[in-house]
């Protein structure tokens, strides 16, 4: 692996780590980041060690503890620099080991109730769990929010401080606490795997992340059985995974729902999520997360993108709506409502659309630019997808939107490009 491959894997992990020692989040990331530059310097002469995340574990809370020394002016930081000393010898032996010793289950959840903590507000909370947890750059944050990258970095910024101000603790609630917590974690979570199922930058897929959140909502769903909606996050982020190997081609394209081979999907994963969004339904205390579940569970029965009961999803995205009304979620909605009405009636909710705060994201204008080619209105579709092709950020979507626009005049298949399609 290289040290690149390394981070995207370790970086949270680490982190959460080193903050469960150091107490302190910005002395946590500082540590891990000097971890990795002193790894960029010395694997390639030196070679990579057997476990390296223990090795950035272990090099990072010794060079947190030499910078502690060297910055100690008062009684205290020396004995704190004595104290984690202690528990770094003891440890430093074994690589393995340690990493054994430190990665409690679970640190990283410990992290996530920690950065939801009631005192901080919502989006603060998810995005600073994202930065710390998932590794995620401040730009990546930024779009899953839709907001600019600056916002985005005051919100980190003061999101940590007040942390650091009024001690929050880095523990796993106690359980009466925990569902005044849910909300903000399960959307901590799924904006992991999101991350990972439709990456920012690079490839299509980051598959340490999915595979993160999965097992993430796992630790959740067992920590929390009787809440129906950390239940129904396992079952969407199965479902979803699910579709993985059948959305991308050898060369590394993007395939959407239409026209991906059923074949490859992982029944194994189908199977287990369709089983818990059938328990969810016998509980009868539907959520958003739910739904979605049961959207993904409709796609997963269907042979074919034709057979898709595309009712029952329209169905299902109304009461989506009716629960969480957000923009993203209309233009969904409209994705299914052109499959059973037609594209004019899709373009019509997308259009009302255009004054909802989404004119920065590139899948508003993708769908809207695929019903327009459906229409045949070619030159406003043309129109569509370049803007759609100015604001998608990923290559692979990109070159996906690019061939898109050169086809679309000669071609007319049935299927929208939104979250039914280029998030297949």
């Amino acid at each position: 692996m290289t040290v690149e491959v390394v981070f995207r894997r370790e970086y949270g992990r680490c982190v959460a780590t080193l903050i469960r020692f150091l107490g302190n989040i910005d002395a946590a990331e500082e540590a891990v980041q000097d971890a990795f530059t002193v790894a960029v310097a010395t694997w390639p002469s030196e070679g990579q060690p057997p476990n390296p995340g223990a090795w950035i574990v272990t090099t990072a809370r010794n060079r947190a503890i030499d910078r502690l020394r060297r910055e100690s002016v008062r009684d205290e930081r020396h004995a704190q620099a004595h104290h984690l000393y202690g528990g770094a010898a003891q440890a430093a032996g074994d690589d393995a080991l340690a990493l054994e010793e430190e990665t409690v289950p679970d640190d990283r959840l410990r992290l996530i109730f920690t950065c939801c903590h009631p005192a901080l507000n919502q989006p603060a909370q998810v995005a600073l769990t994202l930065r710390l947890l998932g590794g995620l750059e401040t730009p990546e944050i930024a779009r899953a929010f839709l907001v600019p990258e600056a916002t985005m970095a005051q919100r980190i910024v003061r999101a940590k401080r007040k942390i650091r101000q009024t001690r929050l603790p880095y523990r796993v609630p106690a359980e009466a606490e925990l569902p005044s917590r849910l909300k903000p974690v399960l959307a901590v979570v799924y904006l992991i795997f999101n991350e990972g199922y439709a990456a920012t930058a690079g490839s299509l897929m980051r598959l340490d992340l999915c595979a993160e959140g999965i097992r993430l909502a796992r630790v959740l769903a067992d920590l929390m059985p009787g809440e129906p909606e950390a239940q129904g996050l396992l079952a969407l982020l199965l479902l979803l995974h699910a579709r993985s190997t059948a959305r991308i081609t050898a060369d590394g394209s993007l395939v959407r729902l239409a026209e991906q081979d059923r074949r490859l999907w992982d029944q194994g994963l189908i199977a287990e999520g369709q089983a818990i969004v059938r328990a969810c339904v016998q509980r009868g205390r539907r959520g958003p997360y739910q739904i979605q579940a049961a959207i993904n569970a409709v796609h997963s029965v269907a042979s074919t993108f034709d057979s898709t009961d595309w009712h029952a999803i329209l169905t299902l995205y109304d009461q989506l709506y009716a629960l969480t009304p957000t923009p993203v979620i209309a233009l969904n909605r409209a994705v299914a409502l052109a499959e059973v009405r037609g594209p004019a009636a899709g373009l019509a909710v997308v259009d009302d659309l255009r004054s909802s705060g989404l004119d920065n994201y590139y899948l508003f204008h993708a769908t809207r630019a695929d019903l327009l080619r459906r229409l045949d209105r070619a030159a406003e579709a043309a129109t569509a997808y370049a803007t759609a092709r100015a604001l998608a950020t990923n290559p692979v979507e990109q070159a996906f939107l690019d061939t898109q626009q050169a086809s679309h005049l000669g071609r007319n298949p049935g299927g929208g490009v939104g979250s039914g399609q280029l998030r297949s």
